[in-house]
């Protein structure tokens, strides 16, 4: 693990936490247009060793950072995110910001307006500055696209930032932004969480309106926040909540209950841990890191078990049920000239184009089955303990990864089984940073808790992470900034045409 070394000015303020920073706007110790220049500062220099952030506004956003300022010197009543700088992930419509989904369909498309999720955080205060790379339509766990290129991982640009919310991730863990957005299907959040050491919540169904879902009875995919720290991810997460009845899914939530972690006592806790949930494909070096950190932390717990949960064919299963999104989404652009389309996005639809009635059927069926095991796991237990990501991670040259342990994988998302299988029984899953694996990147611990017991995994996972801060082995890991600000070669493009980066209106 390399050490934060000594930064130039601004280093100070941006390594604090987000609450942290929202309590002294509040307090008018720092001013939102402080915090705002010194991230446009801080864009402008690591941006193009590790390309996190795309498309900007900036104009925008200073006016609006003075607007904050003016409203604490006012004594106005000030939102959750008062003054915050926001990235916001390159999925979700910004109204006025270029969105491009990472597709060049849309490398021109700017939107007219704010999806709901993005104009709550508006409400609550945030400034947003810009968006934040994904893969193509989000499809994989590498965030490269062929508008915008590929993001580095801040511990070695040459390896992959995960995905599908790598940019977001990049941009926090680098103090590029306090606040970034993320979406999760089958570990969008957890999976870039892990690998660039930063929070990724992914919540209950329902919890955070999706209101760009094109199917809008879909559990597998969900919005959710990411932070530095769990009481970081729990403060966007106040802001993005909340019944909207756009989304059919959506419910009333206890608000100000998911604002802060809660008091949890680990010692009270029966805790069950599983390198791979019966099921999933993990190499044998991050067996061996996951089984040594549990030997590190299970003294916390009241109790500490391994399992052998039987989750049936929780992989056949997700296939279904991810290419039924996949076919509803783009069989006319598939239809119209394939070619618009990339590999990933290709290869999903097809899959789903040739399954029948029965195929789907069953795929229903099995998830009802798979989620009734799953649930029967915390009559017992009150966490269930698991690695996020079964490699370190792969050059981002590589769009996927084929084979784990000298085995073919079944299909390019199959190394994403470890959370995909949590994705199916739909509960609360967080992945906290949890020390280095064998290789030097960050090493993330997936954390999963009863159906719907959202505000109870956060605060577990806060209390957690406070007790992994007191150890070496278990504690936050962080890049090298000052070797990322170096000049170092670029980021090989992908990129046939990029937009401009110049700032929008």
């Amino acid at each position: 693990m390399r050490p934060r070394t000594v930064m130039p000015k601004h280093s100070d303020l941006l390594s604090l936490s987000s609450v942290e920073m929202r309590r002294r706007i509040g307090s008018k110790e720092i001013s939102p247009v402080e915090l705002l220049e010194a991230c446009i500062e801080r864009i402008a220099e690591i941006n193009p060793a590790v390309n996190a952030v795309t498309a900007t506004c900036y104009a925008r956003a200073r006016r609006e950072a003075k607007a904050a300022e003016k409203a604490v010197r006012d004594g106005e009543a000030l939102g959750a995110l008062h003054g915050l700088p926001v990235g916001v992930k390159d999925l979700e419509n910004t109204g006025g910001l270029l969105t491009t989904y990472g597709s060049p369909l849309y490398k021109d498309n700017i939107p007219e307006n704010d999806t709901v999720m993005v104009a709550r955080i508006r409400a609550a205060g945030g400034v947003v500055v810009a968006k934040t790379n994904v893969p193509e339509f989000g499809a994989g766990a590498n965030s490269r696209n062929p508008v915008w290129g590929a993001t580095g991982n801040p511990f070695d640009p040459t390896k992959n930032a995960g995905g599908s919310s790598g940019g977001s991730a990049v941009a926090l863990a680098t103090d590029m932004l306090p606040v970034c957005t993320g979406s999760d299907t089958g570990g969008s959040l957890r999976i870039p969480g892990a690998v660039n050491g930063v929070v990724g919540f992914r919540p209950s169904p329902g919890v955070v309106p999706h209101t760009m879902r094109p199917m809008g009875w879909s559990a597998i995919s969900v919005l959710g926040p990411m932070g530095r720290t769990v009481a970081d991810t729990c403060q966007l997460m106040a802001a993005q909540a909340g019944q909207h009845a756009i989304d059919p899914l959506s419910y009333d939530v206890d608000i100000a209950g998911l604002a802060a972690p809660k008091p949890v006592d680990l010692g009270g806790l029966k805790v069950a841990f599983t390198e791979d949930f019966g099921t999933s494909p993990v190499d044998k070096p991050i067996r061996k890191v996951f089984r040594d950190r549990v030997k590190a932390m299970r003294h916390l717990f009241r109790r500490c078990d391994a399992i052998e949960p039987d989750l049936g064919k929780a992989d056949e299963c997700f296939d279904v049920v991810r290419a039924i999104a996949f076919v509803g989404r783009y069989r006319d652009a598939y239809e119209k000239d394939p070619s618009t389309l990339g590999p990933n996005i290709r290869a999903n639809y097809e899959l789903g184009a040739k399954m029948s009635m029965a195929d789907v059927a069953w795929a229903h069926l099995e998830q009802t089955r798979i989620y009734r095991k799953f649930q029967t796991l915390f009559d017992e237990y009150d966490l269930i303990l698991a690695p996020t990501v079964p490699v370190s991670p792969f050059p981002w040259t590589q769009l996927y990864l084929a084979e784990m342990n000298g085995k073919p994988l079944r299909n390019y998302y199959h190394w994403l089984s470890l959370t995909y299988v949590v994705t199916l029984a739909t509960n609360p899953a967080i992945s906290i940073p949890c020390g280095v694996d064998h290789a030097g990147f960050p090493f993330g611990l997936q954390v999963v808790g009863k159906a719907r017991a959202d505000a109870f995994v956060l605060s577990a996972a806060h209390a957690m992470e406070q007790a992994f801060n007191a150890s070496d082995e278990l504690k936050r890991p962080l890049p090298d900034l000052d070797k990322l600000m170096k000049p170092t070669p670029a980021l090989k493009s992908i990129v046939t045409a990029p937009p401009k980066r110049t700032d929008m209106k």
